[in-house]
């Protein structure tokens, strides 16, 4: 399990960030409403960013380890709903979450040779 972390460590970590200016894009996407074409434009930026950092991971790992790591993006979305638009997390998503995150974990650790 350590060794495919290990293996794919530069490929995961972009990918997190992927995910996250994914997120933080589709959120200001949600904002603009409110806040106007700025934030539109904004989400936009972050979303792209995103999608090229994830182009870029691809080179630093196998896509059976990082596409997985892409269901983080209900995870962030999820903490992202909570912190910033103060939506209410029932117990079912966090068990949800939990068990997205358990099986990224699997998944990024089970890249066996």
């Amino acid at each position: 399990m350590l060794e495919s972390l290990q293996k794919n460590k530069k490929g995961i970590l972009l990918m997190i960030i992927s995910s996250l200016c994914v997120c933080v894009g589709q959120l200001l996407w949600k904002l603009s409403s409110a806040y106007g074409i700025v934030v539109l434009l904004a989400g936009f930026a972050f979303y792209g960013i995103g999608a090229l950092v994830m182009l870029v991971a691809y080179r630093y790992g196998k896509l059976s380890v990082l596409q997985p790591m892409l269901s983080l993006n209900y995870v962030l979305s999820i903490v992202l709903a909570g912190v910033v638009l103060k939506e209410e997390i029932s117990l079912v998503k966090c068990v949800g979450v939990l068990i997205i995150i358990a099986g990224v974990i699997l998944i990024a650790g089970g890249d066996e040779e």
